[in-house]
């Protein structure tokens, strides 16, 4: 580039001083232009996106950001030339003056932001208008919208609806800024769209909620079959011992669980989450030898359904001091419940480590008031 531009102040010298040397120099520069050293002067063509306040005052969401997600970024319009609407006239095309960033300053300025509300990201898929050549002289066009809604979530995304619209328009072939107004309420079409959306969504969808809430309910309600729930007014009886006897070194078996059941409807924006946790055991798996059906050791095998019982006042604890995320309350719920189980698993062992099997009567009495205490301390027992 340096020493084209050497050349040409050389060439402008010798213009000057020898005149003979013209017809040379246009030779030359007809070969530079056509090797492509010198372009012509090539007009932008640009459309002015105009900046507009709409009669959209959002509720529930502000715009975090806009995303240019479009296969084809070229250009936004193809468009017939100036007074030409002959059939075999090519479109040229056209951007928006700031290309993707007027569309950009446009969806963002149009509406009031207020960061309180959801976060919403707008992902621009598709916006072009494309031109034919009418019969009757007049310009043909089509201008095409897509758009996504995306709710902000941390640092992911959560979909929540598409948009699509188009517009056709005839116009007779003038200035390009003539299809501006129609591209602008395109874009304020789709907002005020989605305006609407999330306000009838906002109390009932639970991807728009703002809080969760967890409700308890409990399993001795449910009618009885082969399972037991655990109730301090249904102690086990050795008619519930229903399974046929194993070859075991042990007089009697229980089999106790932790079980839970959750129901979430979404209430004003609110995820309420009905969960229901007890304690359980199934008759069809506890068994006893006969000669050994007494009261003290069935009292060492109900002791093992109080230790379940335990674990799972010990889960609802855990889960009331909880803040459950609305993008994942069921994860915390999960996890908890786990660590519960594995909690029952280890109280019951060490239960009968320390008792050996109920042959212990000391350290069984001892089992006995520790139990009886903590189910008072949990409220599930006077």
């Amino acid at each position: 580039m340096v020493f084209g531009i050497a050349l040409t102040v050389r060439m402008i010298k010798l213009i000057c001083t020898q005149p003979r040397l013209f017809s040379f120099i246009c030779l030359a520069m007809l070969i530079f232009s056509t090797l492509g050293f010198i372009r012509p002067f090539q007009q932008k063509n640009e459309i002015i996106l105009h900046d507009e306040r709409l009669k959209i005052i959002p509720g529930e969401f502000y715009i975090a950001d806009v995303i240019d997600d479009r296969d084809d970024r070229r250009a936004i319009a193809w468009l017939l030339p100036a007074n030409n609407t002959d059939a075999r006239t090519q479109t040229l095309p056209y951007d928006f003056n700031g290309g993707f960033g007027a569309a950009k300053r446009f969806i963002e300025n149009s509406i009031p932001q207020n960061a309180t509300l959801h976060p919403i990201v707008v992902h621009l898929k598709k916006f072009r208008v494309i031109e034919t050549a009418g019969t009757d002289g007049l310009a043909q066009g089509r201008a095409e919208l897509m758009i996504t809604f995306d709710l902000q979530q941390g640092d992911e995304t959560q979909h929540l609806i598409d948009y699509a619209g188009n517009a056709n328009y005839s116009r007779t072939a003038g200035p390009p800024q003539d299809v501006e107004p129609t591209l602008r309420k395109m874009l304020g079409t789709s907002l005020a769209y989605f305006n609407t959306w999330i306000n009838k969504q906002a109390g009932s969808d639970v991807r728009l909620a703002s809080s969760v809430k967890v409700l308890f309910g409990d399993y001795s309600k449910k009618p009885e079959g082969d399972t037991i729930y655990y109730s301090v007014n249904r102690p086990l009886t050795w008619e519930d011992f229903k399974g046929g006897v194993l070859k075991s070194r042990y007089a009697a078996e229980v089999s106790p669980s932790i079980a839970y059941s959750e129901r979430a409807e979404v209430k004003d924006g609110v995820i309420c989450v009905n969960l229901e946790i007890n304690a359980c055991l199934p008759k069809s798996v506890c068994w006893a030898k006969e000669g050994v059906r007494d009261s003290y050791t069935l009292n060492h095998e109900q002791r093992h359904f109080d230790l379940a019982k335990i674990a799972a006042m010990h889960l609802i604890q855990k889960i009331k001091t909880e803040e459950l995320p609305v993008s994942n309350y069921e994860g915390p719920i999960n996890f908890d419940y786990v660590d519960a189980y594995r909690q029952m698993d280890t109280l019951e062992k060490q239960y009968d480590d320390e008792t050996a099997h109920g042959l212990d009567h000391f350290a069984q009495g001892k089992w006995n008031d520790r139990i009886d205490r903590e189910l008072r301390e949990l409220g599930v027992k006077n």
